[in-house]
This record gives structure tokens, C-alpha cells and sequence, in this order.
């Protein structure tokens, strides 16, 4: 007589969870159950409720209905620190680092090893630091502060302190939105080694791929509904955007055809030492530049001299005809030239203040009579430029920072697009938003070329580069190694010349 298998219990689960906010409903009857040894996937666009199922999942909010279960019995947090105590880490999208703190600091804050006398024992702070690194496979330094870290290393503490916690449940909310390919492999080496150790592991990520690869099983939300929970194998990546949208999602990188004319942007041996060396490259009305390469590469970097921002050491910029002085983004802005930078929350964004105001920040000259804001000019402009770009939200007096990653990229947009300007570097202008806001935000980019703006974008995202740019430039430590024609352009030969190998069928730069 055989007897059946006994039912598993999930580490941490949802049942019948609601959470409103006002007249909001954030979720609506979500159950989801996350099982010791496996990876789940969590996916849905952005506003579809899932950074509020994971503040839910952690104690940050409590459910207006259902219940949490841990090992199968009803608990609640009353914060995040119930739910770290319970073995629960999460891995949040942007990255919250103390910046004049060392890394070790960083990662032990609040819980550092003791000497006699209550002395904080630094160098076991240190030793611990340096191995959850080498559990990773990185080579940070411990003791370095915090600020002036790369989005990309940011990632790697955040992920060393939940490592640190030796949590039996690991949610990831969109961990390598800012890594490289051999990062990301690094990455899912390590969570198919906590799996393999019994951790249950929740992972978010608008990479469709990296879903595919690291995860078995898949939950959808839709407009805070669950709307499938189900194997990933049989899927495809069009049934799953087809739950995740609610649609067919007809072409992810919609590229329209456009007249290339004069050169908007001309760079020529812009160099900053230490950083980047001899760059050259123009970008021309009508024309996508994609600008490749590995994060370290010295990309963002070239972006920010280029506007102003950073000063270099020689070379020179001419927007037009028009050579910028060094150092004077507000001289380049008047030029024509616009940037939307990697970072939109501690770049792009003042994220206290509301949808209006940020949009207006970069047309106070266009709003004001004798240095007194015109309220009406720049509600209009915002409103304008809110519609244009179906920024999802409920009022312009909304503080930005409650918006979803997409819509708050849409006001980085269209505080810069409302400059009507003539040259516009993005920098990852898809980073952390759903498939649905990327095709929204390359259809802008493809209209705008397509009606004579010089457009130079920088993206991590190779498919994105090869999917919009007219030609590609790649760069390898701090260097342009290549300059490949659109029909030239492949994932061979951007990825040999973005780690300083020639690149097959290219010009050499």
C-alpha cells in the first residue's frame, strides 16, 4: 500500500492578501507561496502591485485582509526587523547605503562583532566582509567608503548584506538591473548555491531572460491581481508578457526609418585622465547612436563630460557648430543638449518633490518673469508633457517619488524633452521598468530621431542597443574599440570589442 506524498509546507506565504491605499487597490486576493530549495519568479509591469506584495511579505505594510504565513502558521511583522529576525532578506532595487560609511560598516550597521568593554571589533567586521566578497566572487575593498560607488557595486554590498543575514528566504527585487553579463552569472552562482542549501528565493526582474533561466515557477500580477501561478516550463517569453500586459506586446523595439542629416553632436579627443582617453564620435539629426560596452567602461562617464557635469582634461565638445566650454551643463542645455542620466533617483529626480515641480526644473527660464515662478506656465508645461508620455498618476501634485520606476522614468523624460532639445543622451533609459514602459519609452526615442533629434544611447541592455541604434559604439576600458554599422552590429561583435577583442566586421576605432 502506497501512501501519498505528504503536502509541503511553503518557508513564507500570502493568502487572500488585500492592501488599499485610499481609493487605490494595491492588491486585491494575492496568494503566493514561496517553498524551501526553489526560485520564483515574481512578474508583472510596473504598477502592477509587486513592491507592495514584498513590503507586505516584509512588514513594511500589513494586509487589510488575508494573512502572512511562516512554516505554515499565521504571523505578523510589525517591520522589517520582525522579518529579518524570521530569516527573511530582501534585496531592494535601488540601492540604501549609508555613503560616508566603509562597505563593512555598511553591511554590519547595528550588528558589528563586540570586543571587551563593548569595542567594536573592526577587523572581524573586515574578515567577514571580505568573505561574504569572496562568497561572491568580487574584489571590493572593505574599507572603502560608500559614496563614489558605481550603481553596479551598490548592488554587489546590498546583496553581500542580505548574504550576511543567512536569511531562509531571499527576495530579490530586480538585483541585476545595473550588472554585467559576468556579474550576473556571479550572481545566479550564488543563489543557485543558497538554493541548493534550502533557501526559498523570490526573484523580480524585468529581464524576461534572466527569469527564464534562474526560476522554475512564475506568479503574474496584473492591476494588483494574481492572474497566473504556474511552471515556467512550456512557457514562452510572449505568454508571459501576454499575462503580464494583458496584451500582445507587437514590437519591443519599434525603429522607424529616418533621414540622417548634419551632425548635431561632434566629440573629439575628449580626454579625462585616469577615466577615459582619446574619444571621438558624432552623432547625427535623425540618428540613434548606441555607445556599448561593460559597466566600467568609462560610458556614463563620457556622457556626463560631454554635458558638463564633469570636467575633462582636453579634447572638445561642439553641439551644432557651437564648442561648449568645459564644466557648463547650463551653457550646454542652451546649446541644445540634454541628458537623462543613469541614476534617476539621485540624478535625474528630486524625489520629494512633486511630478510639476520636476518637470519644471529645467525651464525656470521659460517660466519666470523677473525670477518669480509663473505657477500656471509650469503646470501647463507639466501637464503637456505628462500626457504626452502617459505618465500614469493621480494628481501633478504627487510627490515622484510614490510613482513606479516607469513613470518616474517618464518625468526624467520629459523634464528634459520639454527642452526641446536638439542632441539627447540617455543613459539606460530602460533600466528597472517593465516591458510595457520599454516599448512606450523606444517608440519616443525612435519618433523623436525620426523628427531630426541627434539621439547618443548608452545601455547595458545589448538587445536594446542592437534593436535601436543606426550604428554602435564600443567602449573597453576607457577607450572607443570599435564603431559597427547597424547590419554589422551583433551580439559577436559588440561583446569582442566590449572586452578588447577585435570586433568581426567593424571599423576599428
Amino acid at each position: 500500500m502506497t501512501h501519498p506524498e505528504p503536502e509541503r509546507i511553503p518557508v513564507l506565504a500570502l493568502e487572500g492578501v488585500s492592501k488599499s491605499f485610499g481609493a487605490v487597490r494595491a492588491l486585491r486576493e494575492v496568494s503566493l507561496r514561496l517553498y524551501a530549495g526553489e526560485a520564483h519568479a515574481l512578474a508583472g509591469e510596473n504598477g502592477a502591485g509587486k513592491s507592495t506584495l514584498i513590503k507586505t511579505l516584509t512588514g513594511v505594510h500589513r494586509p487589510d485582509s488575508g494573512s502572512v504565513l511562516l512554516d505554515g502558521a499565521p504571523v505578523e511583522f510589525h517591520g522589517p526587523a520582525d522579518a529579518r529576525d524570521a530569516g527573511v532578506a530582501v534585496i531592494y532595487q535601488e540601492p540604501t547605503l549609508f555613503p560616508d560609511l566603509s562597505i563593512a560598516e555598511n553591511i554590519f550597521m547595528g550588528r558589528q562583532p563586540r570586543r571587551s568593554f563593548g569595542r567594536v571589533d573592526h577587523r572581524a567586521v573586515k574578515d567577514a566582509t571580505t568573505a561574504l566578497f569572496h562568497r561572491l566572487g568580487v574584489d571590493l575593498d572593505p574599507d572603502r567608503p560608500a559614496r563614489g560607488l558605481s550603481i553596479a557595486d551598490q548592488q554587489l554590498v546590498e546583496i553581500a548584506k542580505a548574504l550576511s543575514f543567512e536569511a531562509r528566504v531571499l527576495i530579490m527585487d530586480e538585483p541585476t538591473a545595473a550588472l554585467t553579463g559576468s556579474e550576473v552569472a556571479r550572481l545566479f552562482g550564488v543563489v543557485e548555491t543558497l538554493r541548493e542549501q534550502g533557501a526559498a528565493v523570490l526573484f523580480i526582474s524585468h529581464r524576461l531572460e534572466e527569469i527564464f533561466g534562474l526560476c522554475r515557477h512564475v506568479t503574474t500580477l496584473r492591476d494588483g491581481a494574481r492572474v497566473a501561478s504556474e511552471p515556467l516550463d512550456g512557457l514562452t517569453e510572449d505568454d508571459l508578457v501576454r499575462r503580464m500586459v494583458g496584451r500582445d506586446l507587437d514590437e519591443l523595439y519599434p525603429k522607424q526609418e529616418a533621414e540622417t542629416g548634419e551632425v548635431a553632436l561632434s566629440v573629439r579627443r575628449l580626454t579625462r585622465e585616469g577615466v577615459f582617453t582619446d574619444i571621438s564620435f558624432e552623432v547625427r539629426r535623425g540618428e540613434i547612436v548606441g555607445l556599448a560596452g561593460l559597466v566600467g567602461a568609462g560610458r556614463s562617464e563620457v556622457a556626463r563630460a560631454v554635458f558638463g557635469v564633469d570636467r575633462f582634461d582636453g579634447g572638445e565638445v561642439e553641439v551644432l557648430g557651437r564648442t561648449l566650454e568645459p564644466g557648463a551643463p547650463s551653457l550646454a542645455m542652451r546649446a541644445g543638449l540634454a541628458l537623462v542620466p543613469e541614476d534617476r533617483r539621485a540624478q535625474g529626480l528630486v524625489m520629494d518633490m512633486s511630478i510639476e515641480r520636476n518637470i519644471g526644473l529645467t525651464g525656470f527660464a521659460d517660466t519666470s518673469r523677473a525670477g518669480l515662478m509663473n505657477r500656471g506656465a509650469e503646470r501647463s508645461r507639466a501637464l503637456d508633457w505628462s500626457v504626452r508620455l502617459q505618465v500614469k498618476y493621480a494628481g501633478l501634485g504627487d510627490v515622484v517619488g510614490t510613482l513606479s520606476g516607469g513613470n518616474q522614468q517618464k518625468v526624467v523624460l520629459a523634464k528634459w524633452l520639454a527642452t526641446a532639445p536638439q542632441v539627447l543622451i540617455v543613459d539606460e533609459p530602460t533600466r528597472g521598468i517593465d516591458v510595457g514602459t520599454k516599448a512606450e519609452v523606444h517608440r519616443l526615442l525612435s519618433a523623436l530621431a525620426a523628427d531630426g533629434v541627434a539621439v547618443l544611447m548608452i545601455s547595458s541592455d545589448l538587445p536594446e542597443i542592437l534593436g535601436m541604434a543606426d550604428r554602435v559604439l564600443v567602449m573597453y576600458e576607457g577607450r572607443l574599440t570599435a564603431e559597427l554599422p547597424r547590419a554589422q552590429a551583433n551580439e559577436e561583435s559588440v561583446m569582442a570589442a566590449a572586452t578588447g577583442r577585435t570586433a568581426p566586421g567593424g571599423k576599428a576605432v
